[in-house]
């Protein structure tokens, strides 16, 4: 029988709608977001618990970390290595951690961003507290185990972790549409706070703060907005600052040296190179002329990167150019998102710490109630032994006269002698009254005779008292929740005890860091922009040994003032302008930097014309040829200008600027164009002009012509040009007036 098509009709967005909630919802649950109760991560808690599977404990031999990532891939996260590895080696690190959970064996990476080896490389193991803290009691049912991808493996939903970890350790993870980053905390400080909680619930996130005084970074630093902490743990975000830690010293010939022995935390990575080049280019900039030195002495001992400074430096000064220049002060932005009860939420220290109270509560309570009910048994079995001792004789009696192991059974459990040989009549009638259970019946078949040595079977007594004992023992835990308290609080001191330290990272309140910029004497300097748009100075005595060698590698040279600026005119009638300050002042072989870094020229889309100093041009007046053949002369004056882009001139449609020059002693104006017309007339018909105007013609141009080219001769000098493969004298050229149509010179 043919079977009948059936199409289903679907709305596309919706669908697409649909498709992409649920994608987003597994990134935020299943991969980047830590549950509140372990602040672990899926990948982290995975890596851990496939780690104590293996039975990679602190007490025994280092495993390679390929084995690790191989097995939980295998096992439990299907999701590739490198995320798998990079858990591994972050939860190993000491400098990002305040609590590493795993002890790596070889090259880890360091502070300073240089990534760890290969995994086949290094080799891991758990640390102490992460068995003790983290991974205890997973026999004892206290959490829920759940099927791995494909339902070949069981591992737990959640790590039965006994401390608020999402604390401790902090977090980074960015979702879809959402990220965390929690700050690490000082442990000892968290476990206080929550044995606040514990003795009273009620208490608010201003008095939890009492305990907890700020984040405590691994990489010490100093938190310098005390007064903002308050609202941000109130409301679960906000912004911190963090600054590194500074100490002066005595260098050499009276010099100071800043050393910097502490980061801020964000700073880990990559962060401290960066910070040394920045450095260089505030020297190199001359934003400070204070720099003498600055080298990097860090080491496995710690941080020192040492600056060392002119005698006259202002240290407090330079402190806050460092602060505000470079990354010695920077944000950590908090955002404490967590999965909580199945959702993503952005929770305060309170609700954080009352997650993770009611966390062990639950996790308290159903490892009591296992540990009553194996109890329950124990005893259940101990006094079943203890009766046959007390009867051993009628016992023995009873499995001598049994066929097989279930008619002694039955007549143990439910009296049936039926079958049962006994010596009188006596023994059958207290046989019938035995009734041990099925446990006990069980225990009693399988009992060795040397269990009725009289030591034996004190040991029995003296054991069924302790179970005894244990029973009302975690009888009263599971009943009042004020002994279950205490048994949280002995764990959590137990714990600080053996793991907490104090704290690194100084919590302050402080202004926000100004600078203020010393003024440098302004000097002469040389301006040199090479044919790639590099430019520098150089002062003047470089210029003056190295003339002739600067004035052939570079394209502009001319002299200018250190705090005056930079003119660049444009094909298209722009002039922008450049600081001489923000250029770097280097030596006769350095590179430079590109124009377009200073000023708002674009190398890619624009094309220069002309460049000058600014204070010079001042003096003189520009002459503006454009390709249409307007010209005009503008007082340079009026190119003092303090922004960064203005109109130089204005400009027809579709025309463009072909040369601008100062005017200083040049007699005639020779325009050529493209069609080989010259016309040469004196420059004083050239009309002096606003720079906003469009200017006057200088020659008729024919259909399709414009100007090629512009020159300029004196009258007592000979000029000549190269044109079309011969020498032109310019001189011979007939001197005509403004706004003639030229003369034809022939290739």
């Amino acid at each position: 029988m043919p079977v009948k098509e059936r199409i289903i009709r679907s709305e596309y967005s919706e669908l697409m709608q649909k498709s992409y909630i649920d994608y987003a919802m597994s990134v935020i649950v299943a991969r980047a977001l830590p549950d509140i109760r372990d602040g672990l991560k899926p990948v982290q808690r995975r890596t851990l618990y496939d780690m104590s599977e293996l039975g990679i404990r602190s007490d025994k031999p280092y495993r390679k970390s390929a084995r690790i990532v191989g097995d939980t891939m295998g096992k439990y996260h299907p999701h590739g290595d490198s995320s798998i590895y990079d858990c591994l080696v972050v939860m190993a690190q000491d400098f990002k951690k305040g609590l590493p959970l795993v002890d790596g064996h070889g090259n880890f990476g360091n502070i300073e961003g240089d990534g760890a080896a290969a995994m086949r490389y290094t080799e891991a193991r758990l640390q102490k507290i992460t068995e003790e803290a983290f991974l205890a009691d997973l026999d004892k049912d206290v959490v829920d185990f759940v099927p791995n991808f494909d339902e070949t493996e069981k591992e737990p939903s959640v790590l039965p972790v006994r401390i608020p970890n999402f604390l401790v350790n902090g977090s980074e993870g960015i979702a879809v549409g959402m990220a965390t980053s929690t700050p690490p905390h000082n442990l000892g400080e968290v476990i206080d706070a929550e044995n606040a909680y514990l003795e009273n619930p009620d208490i608010t996130t201003a008095e939890l703060m009492k305990y907890i005084k700020g984040p405590d970074f691994p990489t010490g630093g100093i938190i310098v907005n005390e007064d903002d902490l308050a609202e941000i743990y109130e409301t679960g975000t906000g912004k911190i600052r963090v600054r590194g830690r500074v100490t002066e010293e005595k260098g050499k010939n009276g010099h100071i040296r800043l050393v910097i022995t502490e980061i801020p935390y964000p700073m880990v990575g990559a962060g401290i190179g960066k910070f040394l080049q920045d450095v260089a280019e505030l020297s190199e900039s001359r934003v400070t002329g204070d720099i003498i030195d600055i080298t990097n002495q860090s080491s496995k001992e710690g941080i020192r990167i040492v600056i060392e400074l002119k005698k006259d430096t202002d240290v407090e000064n330079f402190k806050n150019l460092l602060y505000t220049k470079t990354r010695l002060e920077d944000t950590f932005g908090v955002n404490m998102l967590a999965i909580h009860r199945g959702r993503p939420e952005t929770m305060n220290l309170r609700s954080i710490l009352q997650a993770s109270v009611e966390f062990q509560f639950e996790t308290q309570r159903r490892k009591y109630t296992n540990l009553l009910e194996r109890e329950q048994k124990k005893r259940e079995i101990q006094e079943g032994l203890i009766k046959a001792c007390n009867v051993i004789d009628l016992i023995i009696e009873i499995l001598r006269g049994s066929k097989d192991r279930p008619m002694a059974k039955r007549c143990l459990t439910l009296g049936e002698t039926e079958g049962v040989a006994f010596k009188s009549k006596e023994s059958r009638v207290m046989a019938q009254q035995l009734l041990f259970t099925e446990a006990q019946a069980d225990a009693i078949l399988d009992m060795r005779l040397y269990k009725l040595i009289g030591l034996e079977l004190n040991a029995l007594i003296e054991e069924h008292e302790q179970t005894v004992a244990n029973i009302y023992r975690y009888e009263d835990i599971l009943e009042q929740r004020e002994s279950m308290t205490m048994v949280i609080q002995k764990e959590l001191a137990q714990l600080r005890r053996a793991y907490a330290r104090e704290r690194r990272t100084e919590i302050t309140q402080k202004t926000q860091a100004v600078f203020v910029k010393k003024e440098q004497p302004a000097e002469d300097v040389w301006f040199l922009m090479d044919r790639f748009g590099y430019a520098r100075t150089v002062d003047t005595g470089t210029y003056e040994r190295n003339r002739e060698t600067i004035e052939a590698e570079n394209r502009c040279c001319f002299r200018c003032r250190s705090d005056g600026r930079i003119c660049l005119f444009t094909e298209d009638g722009q002039l922008h302008t450049a600081k001489v300050c923000d250029l770097p002042l280097g030596k006769l072989r350095d590179k430079g930097v590109p124009i377009d870094n200073v000023s708002n020229f674009d190398s890619s889309k624009e094309q220069l014309v002309f460049v000058t100093g600014q204070s010079e041009m001042n003096l003189y007046r520009l002459i503006f040829v454009t390709r249409q053949a307007m010209v005009k002369i503008v007082p340079g004056g009026e190119f003092d200008v303090r922004r960064m882009t203005v109109a130089a001139t204005n400009l027809r449609e579709g025309d463009r600027v072909a040369r601008i020059e100062i005017y200083s002693n040049q007699q005639n104006i020779v325009l050529q164009t493209e069609k080989g017309l010259f016309l040469k007339f004196p420059v004083e018909q050239i009309p002096e002009k606003k720079k906003g105007a469009v200017g006057a013609r200088g020659m008729k141009l024919g259909d399709g012509d414009e100007i090629e080219a512009v020159y300029f001769t004196n009258n007592l000098e000979s000029s000549v040009i190269r044109y079309r493969e011969r020498e032109l004298a310019l001189n011979h050229l007939k001197l005509a007036s403004r706004d003639g149509k030229g003369t034809k010179v022939r290739a």
